[in-house]
């Protein structure tokens, strides 16, 4: 079994926790960290900027799937050929900080040059859906991007909100706009979704409720000061994902 045939079979199973390390993370100890916690914890796969030096070193320091993340086709291809298993058109959400934003129609040219660029070198490609988008928009760029081949759709949400609620409610509020997309996205294509932003182990049951077939997580990880908190979270995460693999298997 190949390193992304396991993502693959998480993902078949609904029980996919890819670990993010984030497009705009260069920080190599940071990364570092967040690979060891995910590896260390039975996570999925990890996903890290696209930067060479980067993706080399974390190549040749683990055999987990490795998703590499940019907006930059060339970006992509170049990750492929360093030893990527899977390349993430998107990952928008810390781009929006920058007044970058991103229409369907940009989405499908991007995707379009990528797999022109890729040629013969086929990999696994996920593509984020713009949570800014309408959510009809949504629906009709996931149903092209399906018919183009791509293996996974990933949600994301955008919160703009000056204030936040503490606790837990902050926690959904955060999430909420992700959450609602993930449903209406499950229920109009066939491809596979990985639930994204403010995704947590408070937030994780309710992406696997709404339809996902992965959760993606960053910052409630690669936020933390040490391994140990880390693996922790992470650990958590993985239990939570594995529950839901269990009540598939059950209902079916």
């Amino acid at each position: 079994m190949s390193r992304i045939d396991l993502f693959r079979q998480h993902l078949t199973e609904k029980r996919a926790v890819k670990v993010i390390a984030g497009i705009d993370n260069f920080d190599i100890e940071n990364i570092k960290k967040v690979v060891t916690s995910a590896e260390q914890t039975g996570a999925s796969a990890v996903d890290i900027c696209a930067r060479p030096e980067i993706i080399s070193e974390i190549r040749e320091m683990t055999d987990m799937p490795i998703f590499v993340s940019s907006i930059i086709p060339s970006e992509l291809v170049k990750a492929v050929e360093l030893g990527a298993d899977a390349i993430e058109l998107g990952n928008f959400d810390v781009l929006y900080k920058k007044g970058m934003s991103f229409s369907a129609e940009q989405v499908i040219s991007l995707v379009k040059e990528t797999i022109d660029m890729l040629g013969d070198m086929r990999t696994f490609f996920s593509v984020t859906i713009p949570g800014e988008l309408a959510i009809a928009e949504q629906i009709e760029l996931a149903r092209k991007l399906e018919t183009m081949g791509i293996d996974l759709i990933q949600t994301e949400g955008h919160y703009s909100s000056d204030s936040q609620a503490d606790g837990v409610r902050g926690l959904m509020e955060r999430a909420e706009l992700t959450l609602s997309n993930t449903i209406e996205l499950s229920r109009n294509i066939d491809l596979p979704i990985m639930t994204a932003t403010a995704i947590n182990p408070t937030t994780a049951p309710f992406a696997f409720a709404a339809g996902a077939s992965a959760i993606g997580c960053g910052s409630c990880i690669n936020k933390m000061d040490s391994t140990l908190s880390m693996m922790a979270t992470s650990r958590s995460l993985v239990e939570i994902a594995s529950r839901n693999a269990t009540k598939v298997v059950e209902l079916v």
